[in-house]
């Protein structure tokens, strides 16, 4: 086994040690072992699961057959089967059902001419799913002081789930979740049933459209399951399904867990922190599906390679050996490591290997863009210039303009374009993100401005590039709390914005949901703390 010294230490003596430690993993070796059920059990699951798969095929086909006076039902059957996680089986029934929906708009505005709680659902999903639909729908429901709001409590949320599929300029939306959410937290006080209350809790730290999937669809199958009105098919298949899916992404881990300490015997990274499983947690919404396992983990590895990158330059190197690294970068040739200091070296290697990997296994799969995949990897690049000189940015519009690129979310995404095949991500596809569309600014400020409003405090103790925080205080003047303030307006943009952009359909709908897939991610990291830098309250989520 290859022996390298330890950076951090061997270092020490010419730039001290690294500037900022991190909590070590709280997995260890648990996904080497871990078998979350035997190989006949497996079996058995598996026959089951595609036998009860053609049953709820059999329900969903009978729905959409049903007349349009049925539309409550149609539009509860979906919205099922996505919060259970199960509609990826039944994509193009889903599609067919939504489409005769929004064609049928005479016979659809009849079933729901008065019911707030169907017309707030079928907006939400057709929305959903790339329909231009009016907000003018909602106009009828205002009451006496111009107020949209319901006394149910399950319309009330559907209501404000709806609300959050806005574009710009719908005020009429705005107003709405302005107003409901007020009365949202008002509901948390009184005396509500258990059930309800955890639902508009969860209404109120995400809406429907922001939860990760496989989050959602862990936690409302224990929701549903309490409804008088489940199907019982649908929800033992849901069972049935998630746990599969589980056996998969152990499976993924495992594998993933062993490059991880193959990269470690080689290559010294006590610098950086050790997030291979929390990585690819976050990855994974993006090809949540478990027939893309490949995919997932060449995603992860080339995640976990940048966040490494991030690491070294944030926590560790000169502005100077910054340059020579990048440099080499450019380059793209092991031969370049000469050229940079020797402890940088195993990482340099490493990293052009296991890029040059994932190109030649593209390459093997006949995909056409597999150097693409090159370029998003020597196009990450870090602001160590800004850190070492203490410079804060005049304003956001300038932070952004180069903090926003280097923050990976547009690499990866692209890449999950990549890893989606030639038949789905067409080369007019690539050359459209290239482009750096309004899609992909908008994921890349939401993860720039997340990152930092959470990591913000932690980083004031060593040395650090300016975030958008300093820079927000800067530009106009405020406190922390003010900035931060107006920073969650800007992330609340970027959502309004993605949805703008999903209905403007510039690219297929499947990747369009993979940048909202990541932006969920995104949110679900950042929404109360940084939970990939000290992930242990992230724990009981992923195991469950």
């Amino acid at each position: 086994m290859a022996t390298t010294a330890t950076i951090c230490s061997s270092h020490a003596a010419a730039e001290q040690a690294c500037r900022r430690q991190y909590p070590p993993s709280v997995w260890g070796d648990f996904f080497l072992t871990h078998e979350p059920c035997t190989q006949e059990e497996l079996l058995s699951m598996q026959v089951k699961a595609q036998a009860m798969k053609e049953e709820v095929r059999r329900i969903v086909l009978a729905a959409a057959a049903t007349a349009s006076d049925q539309l409550s039902v149609k539009l509860d059957l979906v919205d099922a089967l996505q919060r259970l996680g199960v509609d990826y089986h039944y994509r193009k029934e889903i599609d067919d059902l939504l489409r005769a929906v929004y064609d049928d708009k005479q016979q659809v505005e009849a079933a729901s001419a008065d019911d707030l709680y169907v017309t707030s659902l079928r907006f939400y999903l057709l929305r959903k799913h790339g329909y231009t639909v009016s907000s003018d729908v909602f106009v009828k429901f205002r009451d006496e002081q111009g107020n949209i709001s319901s006394d149910d409590v399950g319309t009330l949320i559907a209501l404000y789930d709806a609300a959050h599929m806005r574009v710009r300029g719908e005020g009429i939306l705005d107003n709405i979740i302005a107003f409901n959410r007020c009365r949202l937290k008002a509901l948390m006080k009184t005396d509500l049933e258990p059930a309800l209350a955890e639902e508009v809790r969860t209404t109120l730290e995400a809406s429907r459209f922001r939860r990760v999937q496989r989050v959602e669809a862990r936690r409302f199958i224990s929701v549903y399951e309490e409804k008088v009105t489940r199907d019982n098919t649908i929800l033992e298949f849901a069972k049935l399904d998630y746990n599969l899916v589980q056996v998969v992404y152990c499976k993924d881990l495992k594998e993933l867990t062993l490059w991880w300490k193959d990269l470690q015997s080689r290559v010294d990274l006590t610098f950086s922190r050790d997030r291979i499983v929390e990585t690819f947690f976050w990855m994974k919404p993006m090809i949540y599906e478990p027939y893309y396992s490949h995919s997932r983990i060449m995603l992860t590895k080339l995640a976990v390679s940048f966040a490494l990158l991030d690491d070294m330059y944030d926590n560790y190197i000169t502005t100077d050996e910054s340059n020579i690294f990048t440099a080499a970068l450019e380059m793209w040739d092991e031969k370049a490591a000469e050229q940079i200091p020797e402890y940088l070296r195993p990482l340099y290697t490493n990293f052009i290997r296991n890029t040059d990997k994932v190109v030649a296994e593209l390459k093997l799969q006949n995909n056409q863009h597999a150097e693409v995949a090159l370029h998003m990897a020597k196009s990450f690049h870090a602001e160590v210039t800004w850190r070492d000189e203490h410079y804060v940015p005049a304003n956001l519009d300038e932070h952004l303009q180069i903090s926003e690129r280097s923050v990976t979310a547009m690499q990866l995404l692209v890449l999950a374009f990549l890893f989606m095949g030639d038949d789905v991500t067409t080369r007019e596809v690539i050359d459209w993100a290239l482009t750096y569309p309004k899609l992909i600014k908008a994921l890349t400020a939401m993860a720039r401005i997340l990152n930092d409003i959470r990591s913000h405090e932690r980083e004031q103790g060593t040395d650090h590039m300016a975030s958008t925080v300093q820079t927000c205080m800067k530009q106009y003047g405020v406190t922390i709390e003010e900035a931060i303030e107006k920073l969650n307006v800007m992330v609340e943009n970027a959502w309004i914005d993605m949805v703008q952009e999903c209905l403007d359909q510039k690219c297929p709908m499947v990747l369009l949901e993979k940048a909202v897939s990541f932006a969920r991610s995104l949110d679900f990291y950042y929404k109360s703390e940084d939970l990939f830098t000290r992930p242990s309250n992230l724990k009981p989520t992923l195991t469950s």
